[in-house]
């Protein structure tokens, strides 16, 4: 893969939010950055760090958490390949929270600097970006709702559509369901709940005929039904330009 090809994921990604012509579309591609990967549990940001580089995630899974004074985590977002995982880092002058990989993953880090100056010089590349930012803070509100007014399996079932979604806009599932990067105690600390109430969600949505699991593989048989039941209304996504993606 060329080094300029390195960063059609991104451009793919701000292209679902804004139109770019072809320079700006250049521009993108022209990013300088540096490929890296990086093994499972690696922390790509430390909370209180100065961060000098933005990443694009190229393969893998990473997620965003904090930990309380009791030492409680929680996690508040994963985010797949495509995702310009901390683009506010090209402004924040500290990090006040973890960005760590949930897999292995390959990212693509690109100074702080370009991102400056790419928005500065290619408006529209600029306000596709702030999109970006935009979304991920519509996806914070979610989850926010999620696990501070939904009861425990409506969580768990919020989380299981609004996976199923992005990872087939991201091409990373299809019909037949997708592969849940998270481990248990993972899914308790996004779902703020324990991993015994997370096991028991899971199996109360598989009895129910509306999910099956092997392992980390989930598919989901009836997502109308399923999205019902964990109050999933996927606007906060906001993929109305892209088509309707039905499971």
């Amino acid at each position: 893969m060329s080094s300029s090809s390195k960063l059609q994921p991104m451009l793919d990604k701000l292209l679902l939010w804004l139109p770019l012509d072809a320079s700006d579309q250049a521009a993108v591609l022209a990013l300088p950055h540096t490929a890296k990967e990086l093994r499972a549990h690696d922390f790509i940001v430390r909370e209180d760090e100065t961060p000098t580089h933005s990443c694009l995630l190229l393969s893998g899974y990473v997620y965003r958490h904090k930990s309380a004074g009791n030492g409680g985590r929680q996690i508040f977002s994963i985010h797949m390949k495509g995702d310009v995982v901390d683009l506010h880092s090209s402004i924040l002058r500290r990090a006040d929270h973890n960005v760590q990989a949930m897999t292995p993953v390959e990212v693509a880090l690109i100074p702080s600097m370009a991102i400056r100056a790419i928005a500065a010089d290619y408006p529209q590349v600029g306000q596709a970006m702030w999109y970006e930012t935009l979304v991920d803070a519509a996806i914070f509100r979610e989850w926010t709702l999620n696990v501070g007014r939904r009861d425990a399996r409506a969580r768990t079932a919020h989380l299981l559509c609004e996976f199923a979604l992005r990872l087939k806009v991201a091409g990373l599932a299809d019909s037949s369901g997708y592969d849940l990067p998270m481990t248990q105690d993972q899914l308790a600390d996004a779902l703020a709940l324990t991993n015994v109430h997370v096991n028991r969600m899971l199996r109360i949505l598989s009895e129910a005929g509306l999910i099956e699991r092997d392992k980390r593989s989930v598919r989901i048989l009836d997502f109308a039904q399923l999205a019902r039941i964990g109050d999933f209304d996927s606007r906060y996504l906001h993929l109305d330009r892209i088509e309707a993606v039905a499971f």
